[in-house]
């Protein structure tokens, strides 16, 4: 396994939850990681990604002010901070591993992912 996401879990709304995404495959050639989610019925979607030489963030408009993604460069882990968790954030978010230095126009298409982690359940309800 390249990639290992962990973190998730049942909370209510307004709580908050860290992902973190662990690479272990130190050969792994990559220059972003991006977190995708996939609700029940729905399409898998982009979530946040971060570069990782200079940091550089992305954020889908539904979890920009509420998420932040960070790295620490010296674990090889990242994490996805997500607080004021809403309902609608339910799903099994993934990270991803793209060896593209990502802009603002592809940071969330899949296809500039080619390596995948297993994912980590995420359940917000009252």
């Amino acid at each position: 396994v390249q990639l290992q996401a962990s973190g998730g879990g049942a909370v209510q709304p307004g709580a908050s939850l860290r992902l973190a995404c662990a690479v272990s495959d130190r050969n792994l050639d990559y220059s972003t990681i991006g977190w995708f989610r996939q609700a029940p019925g729905k399409e898998r979607e982009g979530v946040s990604a971060i570069s990782r030489t200079y940091a550089r963030t992305f954020y889908s408009r539904s979890v920009k002010n509420r998420f932040t993604i960070s790295r620490d460069s010296s674990r090889n882990t990242y994490f996805l901070q997500m607080n004021n968790l809403e309902p609608e954030d339910t799903a099994i978010y993934y990270c991803a591993a793209s060896p593209y230095n990502v802009i603002t126009s592809s940071w969330s298409q899949r296809s500039q992912y080619p390596h995948w982690g297993q994912g980590t359940q995420v359940t917000v309800s009252s």
